[in-house]
């Protein structure tokens, strides 16, 4: 089937009057006197294009979503009256139906259209109760310095957003606000707080500050040094003034400290250098009196020369602090040589220890002999298990007086 061109629908008379013909019947549409028919009537088949041009457009436009349900209609009657009776040739009727074609178009649309609002109403919705869960949260935390940016950004996102319906966007917008309010208030009352205790430490530090200051010049070392060691603890204690004020009273502790332990250290030094040699003159005392006490062969000459080391040794003086202790553990070794051997000569030559041991040795040998007695008899008698029983205990008792006779016999060397 040929399709018809747009001159199909019109003619032009010899006046140069042009017609086009509808369902309606032939009508008029111009007159262009003077010029061939053919270029009388493609001046208004040209129109004819250009209002279908206009009506491919539209539909593309309502099928692609472009134009909204109320924009689509308008349109449509603006192009329908542009269409219904004009001086154009060609198929009007037929781009009439075209636009009535888009009216159910325009309604399957429109149901897409209300089926997205809906989507992003619901999808908004969700989105707002979110933010007024993490806002409510928010509120009753005490990230004060996160949380009031994070209230910053969710306004904006707020804002941002579209409105859903009036009840349920001010519903949500007065939880919103309410936990934005609460925050602020808790947040103003948590600064506050701060501030009231900054300035409390700023008083107590500028107290300790003023103790410091009677305490800069003192040469009293020890003391001293533990009262400055409490200064500090209590500084410690007192928490953080307004950050620029705390830095500048620290600046001025810390140079009060400075003052008495740099001094302090000056006349540690000075005394160092004596009590090193203190320490060079113990040590060598000290090694002469090991080689010539230990081992202690006489206990009576060893302890005469540790009293004569010891008189020695006090009289030389202090030395450094981390020397002590050695220093101490080796005249204490030294001394402990001379006790043991002292006691070990009272146990040898102690005439009642002696006898206890002479005692043990008679009695164990007595046990044994009557032991070896059990043996015969038994063995006369034939009882072999009572004379193996007699000669396990034999070997008891013999272990026993092997171990007294070796006590005994010390105290004959």
């Amino acid at each position: 089937m040929t399709s018809s061109s747009p001159a199909d629908f019109g003619r032009v008379d010899s006046d140069g009057t042009v017609y086009v013909r509808t369902a309606e019947g032939e009508r008029s549409v111009g007159q262009i006197p003077d010029v061939p028919a053919a270029e009388a009537l493609a001046f208004y088949t040209r129109r004819f294009e250009a209002l279908e041009l206009e009506v491919s457009l539209l539909e593309r436009r309502i099928a692609s979503g472009a134009l909204s349900p109320d924009e689509a209609r308008g349109s449509i009657a603006t192009v329908r009256s542009n269409v219904t009776g004009a001086n154009a040739v060609g198929d009007l009727d037929a781009l009439l139906v075209r636009l009535e074609a888009l009216a159910p178009v325009l309604a399957q649309a429109n149901e897409a259209r209300k089926a997205e609002r809906a989507r992003q109403a619901e999808q908004t919705k969700a989105t707002k109760e979110g933010m007024v869960a993490e806002a409510e949260r928010l509120a009753q935390g005490n990230d004060w310095r996160g949380g009031v940016n994070r209230f910053r950004s969710l306004l904006d996102e707020w804002k941002a957003l579209p409105r859903i319906d009036r009840a349920t966007d001010d519903a949500l917008w007065h939880r919103f606000s309410t936990a934005r309010t609460t925050y602020t208030r808790r947040r103003k009352a948590q600064f506050a707080e701060q501030a009231e205790r900054r300035d409390g430490a700023r008083r107590i530090k500028e107290q300790i500050i003023a103790e410091a200051r009677t305490l800069a010049d003192s040469t009293d070392w020890g003391p001293t040094s533990g009262a400055f060691r409490d200064l500090m603890a209590r500084w410690k204690a007192a928490g953080a003034a307004p950050r620029e004020i705390d830095d500048a009273l620290w600046a001025e502790f810390r140079g009060l400290q400075d003052q008495f332990f740099n001094a302090r250290q000056a006349t540690l030094s000075e005394q160092d250098a004596e009590f090193r040699a203190n320490l060079e003159a113990k040590e060598a005392l000290l090694g002469k009196a090991e080689a010539e006490i230990v081992p202690v062969a006489d206990t009576a000459t060893a302890r005469a020369a540790f009293r004569t080391f010891l008189d020695a040794y006090n009289a030389l003086g202090k030395v450094p602090r981390e020397s002590i202790r050695g220093l101490d553990n080796r005249v204490r070794a030294l001394e402990s040589a001379i006790r043991e051997a002292e006691d070990a000569e009272w146990k040898r030559t102690d005439p009642e220890a002696r006898s206890r041991a002479e005692e043990t040795v008679a009695m164990l040998s007595n046990e044994i002999d009557k032991l070896n007695e059990k043996i015969v008899k038994a063995e006369a008698r034939g009882d072999a298990k009572a004379a193996d029983k007699a000669r396990d205990s034999i070997a008891t008792y013999q272990t026993w007086l092997d171990q007294a006779r070796e006590t005994l016999a010390d105290f004959s060397r």
